[in-house]
């Protein structure tokens, strides 16, 4: 289910990377902060890219971890939006929108199909990690991770060339809402979550899962 999910989304994003739109407001700022719109579109291209990279790399030695635990130590978690890692991160997405917002949509439909041919071919238990290194995670984790970047990137993108926020399958969504709740339980108390989700006359005021 998490590959089928990660596939549909994943094809609204290249989509939404070909609108034209997005090649229109290509160099102005977009509504998240420190990221141009182009940039952005690169940082939105790059959950594409990485699993395909991720396919092509060695399988790791080591035990996976969750897809929950990767999250939660996330060095970007917490890191200053000014910082090292975030100002890397950024960079990254420059990098692949360097080649233009044309080019851009078509290399990512380009590397999508090629995971449409092979994510359901690979194994139940396939273990993998990011081109970056350790901790390694299973396939269908590591997917369910970049999805909910696909997901929360695709409305910054929407927003900043003001066209609506595409739709996304429900078990996308599901999978998603899962993951950013157990950030949020541990980060602020399940208690904050629940009140969040169900007594506004208690709620905290955020529950952000970052």
């Amino acid at each position: 289910m998490i590959r089928e999910s990660y596939l549909a989304v994943a094809g609204v994003a290249a989509e939404l990377l070909a609108h034209p739109a997005v090649a229109d407001c290509w160099d102005k700022p977009s509504a998240l902060a420190g990221y141009t719109v182009s940039g952005l579109a690169g940082h939105l291209a790059g959950q594409v890219n990485v699993v395909a990279k991720a396919l092509d790399g060695p399988v790791p030695d080591t035990e996976p971890i969750t897809a929950l635990e990767h999250l939660s130590q996330a060095r970007w978690l917490d890191a200053e939006q000014d910082g090292e890692v975030h100002r890397g991160i950024r960079a990254g997405g420059v990098q692949y929108a360097q080649v233009g917002a044309r080019t851009l949509a078509e290399q990512t439909a380009d590397v999508l199909e090629r995971l449409r041919r092979e994510l359901p071919e690979q194994p139940a238990r396939r273990v993998v990690q990011f081109p970056w290194g350790p901790p390694a995670l299973l396939l269908d984790d590591l997917l369910l991770n970049r999805m909910m970047e696909l997901v929360v990137h695709l409305d910054d993108l929407a927003v900043s060339v003001e066209v609506p926020t595409p739709e996304v399958p429900a078990a996308a969504t599901d999978a998603v809402i899962g993951l950013l709740a157990a950030v949020a339980a541990r980060r602020h108390g399940p208690v904050s979550v629940i009140r969040a989700l169900t007594r506004a006359e208690r709620a905290p005021g955020s529950i952000a899962a970052f």
